[in-house]
């Protein structure tokens, strides 16, 4: 049931500046008197964004423009208190406001106002207004909570993982429900201040740069802090605790590169590292196909072998499962999450259907990295993809531009979805083609896109109507017909060298 704050104000009107412009209701109006305004009656802001596939996912009525996360860690337990402060803007007149989280909730307070809040859904925290919020004003909006999220579980799941040394938080299309209370969804990205308490000899990694080194805390507790200075998404900020060798170094550009890797890897340990260091050199070429990276910082997390098993893009530094290392080095997943710093980090979906323009792109781009290093061109990747899926296969039957809410995750927004990318390369041309990757980062940086945007914006520069291409590749069941590709397995090309590890990286990331 929902619990609905009214405020009844019997003289007094505030506008959306604040300001008091009406006299007693029923008086009547002097001579000269102007018009008195009437202000919009507070209304509660909507439990959901509107996604197609999430429609609950974030909340309306405000705009996050910081979250500073303040916690405190217990691995033994995985008992985890915090207090999370949020810079917001209101969009409309609010009487009461959503924010999307799980765990028990002590207290929250707008603008030094102690607010009644309840809970509707499964993750839906209702905070009723103290006093009426008016559209523009400013909101600092403080949660204290507490819980232990390995164990607060939705339909069985959690998305905060529990390992023998201290825990991730990181997962996809949510995460942050299991450790801040957010506006969670790409529309509404913000910048953040993440600092962990956790016992002394625990490490915490996160994203972006530290503003200042761990600092000791009484009951031989250290405190870890990091900072990312551009525009994240909720689901790409990230927590890593345990024990991790930290690797400091810097970029040819000039950025701090941070890598960590968990001490549990034994012998994936040193494969780890040979992929991982080579994240500066990655960022540099994809700084060339891409336009420039567009973040503060670079790395990469390498977790522990009871973590996760696939890898995600969480900003500024990717965290992967130990699986990407058990044949060796894996320069392509690598290059595959950071990719995603371009596609998916800085020019994020508007809605998670346009999950394309992340993992395709950054498919793609392992087949252009294959290119590089002399293991197989995109074309014969290309073509050895298409050969390996049977026309009668399931996997033509998902559709890349509008998989599905259940599926987009599928195997065919990787793999049918770097095919589109090589498609419409063929169709515009190269030269054309190195000049729309570019503009899109460059006019969508820090913000959102869909797939008919970006469908637009290569029409404009090639001058080509693109929709059968489109169409064909993204939106049409049934493996389509190409003349170059070869369509039995008897008929195959011959398997590029790059192939198996970029086989093995898609089908690990699948979650």
């Amino acid at each position: 049931m929902r619990r609905v704050f009214t405020a009844a104000i019997a003289a007094l009107t505030v506008t959306t500046a604040g300001t008091l412009v009406s006299g007693v209701p029923g008086q009547a109006a002097l001579p000269g008197d102007r018009p008195v305004p009437v202000a919009a009656a507070p209304a509660p802001g909507s439990p959901g964004l509107g996604d197609i596939y999430y429609p609950d996912y974030g909340n309306g009525g405000y705009d996050v423009d910081h979250y500073d996360v303040r916690l405190r860690y217990d691995p033994a337990t995985d008992r985890l208190t915090g207090t999370t402060t949020i810079l917001a803007r209101s969009t409309q007149d609010l009487s009461r406001f959503n924010l999307d989280f799980l765990l028990d909730v002590e207290s929250v307070r707008v603008n030094g106002w102690s607010a009644t809040v309840t809970r509707e859904g499964v993750h839906e925290l209702v905070v009723a207004a103290p006093r009426p919020i008016a559209r523009g004003q400013l909101l600092t909006i403080v949660v204290r909570y507490s819980g232990v999220p390995s164990e607060t579980l939705v339909n069985g799941y959690t998305g905060w993982t529990r390992t023998a040394d201290g825990a991730l938080a990181v997962n996809e299309p949510e995460s942050a429900w299991w450790w801040f209370p957010a506006n969670d969804h790409p529309l509404d990205k913000a910048t953040f201040d993440i600092s962990v308490s956790v016992p002394t000899g625990v490490e915490v990694v996160s994203n972006g740069v530290q503003p200042g080194s761990p600092v000791a805390e009484a009951g031989n507790r250290t405190r870890w802090s990091w900072r990312t200075t551009r525009p994240t998404a909720t689901y790409l900020a990230f927590l890593a605790i345990g024990q991790y060798d930290i690797v400091t170094d810097t970029a040819p550009s000039g950025q701090p590169v941070i890598n960590a890797y968990s001490t549990t890897l034994g012998e994936r340990g040193p494969t780890a590292r040979a992929s991982i260091e080579r994240t500066a050199e990655i960022v540099d070429w994809a700084s060339g196909l891409f336009g420039p990276y567009p973040f503060e910082a670079q790395g990469g997390v390498a977790g522990p072998v009871d973590g996760i098993g696939f890898a995600l893009e969480t900003q500024t530094r990717p965290v992967y499962g130990p699986g990407f290392w058990r044949r060796g080095a894996n320069t392509y997943v690598v290059v595959h999450e950071q990719a995603h710093q371009w596609f998916g980090n800085s020019v994020s979906v508007a809605q998670w259907r346009d999950i394309w323009l992340n993992e395709g792109f950054a498919s793609y781009a392992s087949w252009l990295w294959s290119e590089e290093q002399g293991e197989g061109t995109a074309q014969e990747l290309f073509d050895f993809t298409y050969a390996s899926y049977p026309a009668e296969s399931p996997f033509w039957q998902v559709l890349p531009g509008d998989p599905g809410a259940d599926r987009v995750f599928d195997r065919a927004v990787y793999d049918r979805g770097a095919m589109a990318v090589h498609q419409i390369r063929l169709a515009v041309g190269d030269e054309a083609f190195w000049r729309i990757l570019p503009a899109w980062t460059t006019e969508h940086r820090y913000g959102n896109g869909t797939v008919a945007q970006f469908q637009a914006l290569a029409e404009r520069i090639s001058g080509l109507d693109l929709d059968e291409v489109f169409q064909t590749w993204l939106f049409t069941a049934g493996r389509p017909t190409v003349a170059t590709a070869r369509a039995t397995a008897t008929a195959a090309p011959q398997q590029p060298k790059s192939w198996t590890k970029i086989r093995e990286a898609h089908q690990l990331l699948q979650r």
